[in-house]
């Protein structure tokens, strides 16, 4: 997907760059596949602010896709390319052959026509959905499951693509992005391929103004508070701090732990990515 550029009529068009949507085909989604997309503005159901820096943006409408792939044995043409604004990929219209309509997110290399089917024993190819015990070594794939029948929850953002290196009795090794090593059951199901709309991240918001359409509010700096609203805050003109960089209730924002000591799924890391409690 190529980036379009935009002529420098104005500061936020000099250097503002957007998607150009050649791989769009539809830009009509299915209404039997949206639903209601509340938003809270950052706030529980008391009312209460829990996350800062979000509110506002365009109205969305929220597409529900079929992240489970568990419609085994029924072809299903690709109808349309559509974009997704609740995600940085773009999605796929499926329709099987008794009819029935569902989304999936676009792989690499996907064109509209094309035939598509998930199952115990199906051709590798991209955009099939098969366990990981059918899947050959080597295999570049995406939307892969933690458990089996849970639903895909690694490797769905834009661009992302999961290796599978190796199997071992009941369970599969999978190189994740993040340089990580991870094991999960070869009954969890994945999409082969890997997820399209590759271009997603050197796409450059521009302005201001941008951010506040995709919902996310200004983001002040700790250090230009008073020291009563945050520990860095405070000082004659511009400090750093006078401390390791940290939230407004005291947490490291850089270099901290993040993953709970002694969780139960840290035996399925064999290897931890590049930073954090399992570097090796």
């Amino acid at each position: 997907m190529p980036i379009r550029n935009y002529r420098p009529t104005s500061p936020g068009r000099r250097n503002m760059t957007s998607r150009d949507f050649s791989e769009v085909t539809s830009s009509k989604p299915e209404k039997s596949l949206l639903e209601h997309l509340p938003r809270t503005g950052g706030r529980n159901a008391y009312g209460n602010r829990t996350n800062r820096n979000i509110g506002g943006g365009s109205a969305r409408r929220y597409r529900k896709i079929d992240f489970k792939r568990e419609k085994d044995g029924v072809p299903a043409r690709v109808k349309t390319i559509e974009y997704d604004p609740n995600r940085s990929a773009n999605i796929a219209l499926l329709q099987y052959a008794d009819g029935e309509k569902r989304y999936i997110l676009a792989p690499k290399g996907l064109k509209v026509g094309r035939t598509l089917i998930s199952g115990g024993k199906v051709d590798p190819e991209v955009g099939n959905a098969m366990p990981l015990e059918g899947i050959p070594l080597g295999t570049e794939v995406h939307s892969v499951e933690l458990y089996p029948g849970r639903g895909a929850q690694l490797g769905r953002a834009a661009g992302a693509v999961i290796r599978l290196m190796a199997r071992e009795g009941p369970h599969a090794h999978l190189l994740l992005p993040s340089g990580a090593v991870r094991r999960v059951s070869v009954r969890c199901r994945a999409t082969v391929g890997q997820v399209g709309n590759i271009e997603h991240q050197n796409v450059v918001i521009g302005k201001a103004g941008r951010s506040r359409w995709m919902g996310r509010r200004p983001h002040v700096r700790g250090t230009a508070m008073n020291p009563v609203d945050h520990p860095m805050g405070g000082g004659k003109k511009r400090r750093a701090g006078g401390r390791p960089s940290c939230s407004r209730t005291g947490l490291l924002s850089k270099g901290g732990k993040t993953r709970r000591p002694n969780k139960a799924t840290d035996k399925d890391i064999i290897r931890g990515r590049k930073r954090g409690k399992f570097q090796k």
